[in-house]
C-alpha cells in the first residue's frame, strides 16, 4: 500500500468548482537557490555572492523571482488541477523579496471554469510571516481523466565545490 504523500492524485475540470483552493508549501535552502541558478543559467550576483547583495536594495542575497513563479507551476501540477494539467498562461506581480530559508505558500483558488476544459486560477504565494511575495493568475487546461499514481523520486544531485562555474569550464 502506498502512502497518501508518495501519491498524486489529480482533480478533473468536472470536480473543479469556482471557489475550492487548495495549497503548496516549499523552503528556499541554499542547494536549490543554487541549482535554481545552475538550470536557468541566471548567475545574478544579488542571488548568489553575498558581498554583492550586502550593497544591493535587498541588503542580503534574494531568490530569482521565477523560483517563486516556479512553486505555482509545482502546485498545479501536483496538487490543483494536478497530473495531466496544461499549464496555458500565467500573470506574475512581484511584491516583495524571497530570501534563504523562507518558507513560502502557495495557495490557488479557482476564478472560474471555462470552455474547453479551461481553468483560471488566483495565486496567491505568501511567506512564513504571511507576507504577501506573489500574486497573480494562471491558466490551465484541467485533466478530464482521474489519475492516480505514485510520485516520481528524483535523483540526489550534488553541486561541484567551484560553482559557479565560468563560461570557459563549461566547454
Amino acid at each position: 500500500m502506498s502512502n497518501i504523500l508518495d501519491t498524486l492524485e489529480n482533480i478533473t475540470y468536472d470536480e473543479l468548482n469556482e471557489g475550492d483552493s487548495a495549497t503548496y508549501v516549499k523552503t528556499l535552502s541554499e542547494d536549490e537557490l543554487v541549482l535554481f541558478a545552475a538550470v536557468t543559467g541566471d548567475v545574478n550576483p544579488v542571488h548568489l555572492d553575498s558581498e554583492y547583495a550586502a550593497e544591493s536594495m535587498f541588503k542580503e542575497r534574494v531568490a530569482h523571482g521565477m523560483w517563486s513563479g516556479s512553486l505555482i507551476s509545482a502546485a498545479l501540477a501536483t496538487v490543483m488541477p494536478g497530473p495531466g494539467t496544461v499549464y496555458l498562461e500565467q500573470s506574475l506581480s512581484f511584491k516583495r523579496p524571497v530570501k534563504l530559508d523562507d518558507t513560502l505558500t502557495v495557495t490557488l483558488s479557482v476564478l472560474r471554469k471555462e470552455a474547453q476544459n479551461r481553468v483560471v486560477f488566483k495565486c496567491d504565494v505568501r511567506n512564513q510571516n504571511n507576507q504577501r511575495v506573489v500574486t497573480g493568475e494562471a491558466r490551465v487546461i484541467a485533466p478530464t481523466e482521474k489519475v492516480s499514481l505514485n510520485k516520481p523520486r528524483l535523483p540526489k544531485i550534488t553541486i561541484e565545490a567551484d560553482w559557479p562555474s565560468t563560461p570557459e569550464g563549461n566547454r
